[in-house]
């Protein structure tokens, strides 16, 4: 497959994912999605569910890993990517290691919490038994223009 071939697959499989992050903003949750992608194929799906679930490890990262794990039936996701709109946090970034995901790629950059090359690079941290490919900044504008739209209105309906 050539490079462009490959970059064309990978905004392919991110469209998918901002519609999941799509989903999280139209339900007032932070709007990050994720999908996880095997042979071609979504095999889990997640966007942020924090609030809804008042559960605070209900990020799509982990919703989609767990999501592809039951359809394998598996703990292991060695073969399959993730696609997510917003650089993994820290506990996202060990779920991926957790999972032995084989690559995480990512849209926007998180100055605050990433964990995947900002602050952090924990999938692919030396010390730990598993490495795992990171590509970033694929449709970056469009995965950071839905957390700015996202929170630009929750400062206004602050204000009102």
């Amino acid at each position: 497959m050539s490079l462009k071939e490959m970059v064309a697959d990978h905004k392919r499989w991110m469209k998918v994912a901002i519609r999941q992050a799509e989903r999280a903003f139209d339900d007032g949750e932070v709007p990050v999605g994720a999908v996880v992608v095997q042979d071609n194929q979504i095999i889990g799906r997640g966007y942020n569910q924090v609030e809804r679930l008042s559960d605070p490890t209900a990020h799509a990262e982990v919703i989609a890993i767990t999501a592809a794990c039951d359809t394998l039936g598996t703990k292991w996701l060695n073969d399959s990517t993730l696609y997510v709109t917003l650089e993994p946090c820290p506990m996202c970034a060990g779920a991926i290691w957790l999972a032995r995901l084989k690559q995480v790629v990512y849209g926007a950059f998180d100055e605050k919490a990433g964990a995947a090359s900002t602050l952090y690079n924990i999938p692919q941290d030396p010390r730990l038994n598993h490495y795992v490919d990171l590509i970033s900044g694929i449709e970056e504008e469009a995965c950071a223009s839905i957390l700015t739209s996202f929170f630009e209105k929750k400062r206004q309906q602050a204000h009102e």
